[in-house]
């Protein structure tokens, strides 16, 4: 493992990936800004206190869409609407239902750009698809396979 990688595992809570992240991109090794946003999102999740594997992953990407809300809105941004979902449904159950609401389009795009694109929930269903229902696996597929195609 090299140093610089053996150092963003190191990094102990998400304001620490933050400056490491800005820090890295200044000397030009966006490569190591995403490894950074990565551990910011892992942080996230254990402290959040996710049961399982699934879970985790499930809350990685409602991290990760924050980031893209926060991105896009130029402030600290919240998902509202999925935080009720995972207070009333559980996490597995919220993402079910998240994937199944009308998508935000551009999330993928700004999720891709961030270098973050596995953290959809639509990737994160089809990594689980056991503890999801066939039409959200298939909706997750679809439009998965839509974004990815050539323009």
């Amino acid at each position: 493992m090299s140093l610089m990688v053996e150092r963003v595992a190191n990094l102990k809570t998400p304001e620490e990936c933050t400056m490491f992240e800005k820090n890295v991109l200044e000397r030009g090794r966006p490569d190591l800004a995403v490894a950074a946003r990565k551990r910011a999102l892992e942080l996230r999740a254990e402290k959040y206190g996710a049961n399982s594997e699934p879970e985790r992953q499930c809350l990685e990407a409602v991290y990760a869409y924050e980031g893209v809300l926060s991105a896009r809105n130029g402030k600290a941004t919240r998902d509202l609407r999925t935080w009720q979902l995972i207070k009333r449904h559980g996490i597995i159950g919220a993402v079910e239902r998240a994937v199944n609401r009308d998508v935000d389009v551009g999330s993928y795009p700004a999720l891709l750009e961030l270098g973050l694109e596995d953290y959809a929930f639509e990737e994160v269903v089809l990594r689980h698809s056991e503890l999801f229902s066939a039409a959200t696996v298939d909706c997750s597929r679809t439009r998965l396979e839509s974004w990815k195609a050539p323009a």
